[in-house]
């Protein structure tokens, strides 16, 4: 097994957070040029915003079948060829010329984006040692921030400078790259288990991780704290790029370096999980996110950015805690568990506009933070429940 500070260890978990970096880069180039897409296509924001959307429910949906696939198939060689489906979708992106057929494609690219994080951690959890898999989770997640930075900037500036077709083109040949990158670095698995590819076996485990308590809740942690978080960044765009501070797609790109605080949290994610029980620090950073929210309510340009920062450490050292945690108590098939709490993810991600488009409706953005509080508000109450549990199981096994 790899342990901590080996060679092989940070070969493989550089190989995993520039795999990562790809594949948020590419889900996410869309959103700075949400304002760009609506009038170049004369639609509405919710409509342009489903550019973004489409991407995150066929992945989603798209996880469902990964994880059982990796289970029996290995682990390695599907995350490469579904690499090589992203980089050639998103060169066919900087093709088109209408907005069906650009849907059609973030819709098919989804279904690529799906095959690395439904199988990394997975992958860590065969090949890694309880604490190595820790810090690199934290680590790999931290890839996920800088993936959706990167994605943004390129479409924030490529698409002021050349047009948001010109991005897609940048963006194809940057994945190219990490795939090559990828795939030279990742070591071939070495204790991967294959287990029997059969749709009775597959059902059965969905349906025992549904049954287990703590992975339920965390589909939920993950799911509806991602339908959040998201969602305020797609519609903080409209917010900045109108009166009165009329800012152009490249500042819009710029506004999402405030994900670097992202990966600070998700970095630091593991340190502290050696110290608390890791639904102690789920409450942590989703007590943050809430403050953050607030802090963005601010009558200032510097206030959004501050609250932004603070949402993105509190948002991602919660989802980066959760991930872990789903790795740890799932009792077996652990890609298929992973995979299901990526589906939650995802699908909150794509039905989240859709839930706070009524409040930027009646209120703009202070009714987009009254609508995320409600939503965060139940999160901690799910996270206290874990608590109670983690409080309940070490009792007995105290008394045991």
């Amino acid at each position: 097994m790899i342990e901590v500070g080996s060679s092989v260890f940070w070969r493989g978990t550089l190989a995993l957070v520039i795999g990562s970096f790809m594949i948020f880069a590419n889900v996410y180039i869309t959103q700075p040029l949400l304002p760009m897409i609506a009038n170049e296509f004369d639609i509405t924001p919710l409509q342009a915003s489903g550019s973004f959307t489409i991407t995150t429910l066929t992945l989603g949906i798209s996880l469902l079948f990964y994880g059982p696939i990796s289970d029996a198939l290995g682990r390695k060689g599907i995350m490469v060829m579904t690499m090589v489906g992203i980089t050639l979708t998103t060169l066919c992106l900087s093709l088109v010329h209408n907005y069906e057929t650009l849907l059609a494609l973030r819709g098919l690219q989804g279904f690529f984006l799906a095959g690395l994080p439904a199988i990394a951690v997975a992958y860590l959890g065969d090949e890694y040692t309880p604490e190595a898999l820790l810090v690199a989770v934290g680590l790999y997640i931290s890839g996920n921030t800088l993936g959706g930075i990167g994605g943004r900037l390129i479409g924030g500036f490529v698409g002021e400078w050349l047009g948001f077709s010109a991005a897609f083109g940048v963006m194809s040949a940057i994945s190219f790259v990490c795939l090559l990158a990828f795939f030279f670095l990742l070591p071939k698995s070495q204790h991967f288990e294959p287990k029997p590819l059969r749709v009775g076996h597959i059902v059965s485990n969905m349906k025992s991780h549904l049954q287990n308590r703590r992975l339920v809740i965390s589909y939920f942690i993950g799911g509806f704290s991602f339908f959040i978080f998201i969602n305020q960044y797609s519609y903080v765009t409209f917010v900045i790029e109108g009166a009165p501070y009329n800012l152009t797609a490249k500042y819009v790109g710029l506004l999402f370096l405030t994900y670097l605080s992202g990966t600070l949290g998700s970095a630091i994610s593991g340190k502290l999980a050696k110290r608390l029980s890791q639904p102690y620090i789920m409450v942590l950073g989703t007590s943050i996110f809430i403050v953050g929210s607030c802090v963005t309510l601010g009558n200032s340009l510097w206030a959004i950015i501050a609250g932004l920062l603070i949402n993105s450490f509190g948002f991602f050292l919660c989802h980066s805690t959760t991930s872990g945690f789903v790795s740890r108590n799932a009792k077996h098939s652990k890609a298929s568990a992973s995979s299901l709490y990526l589906v939650f993810y995802y699908l909150g991600a794509s039905l989240g506009g859709f839930y706070l488009d009524p409040f930027w409706q009646m209120n703009g953005w202070t009714g987009v933070i009254m609508g995320s509080w409600l939503i965060l508000g139940l999160v901690i109450l799910a996270e206290l429940s874990l608590i109670k549990d983690h409080r309940r199981s070490a009792m007995v096994e105290k008394l045991g």
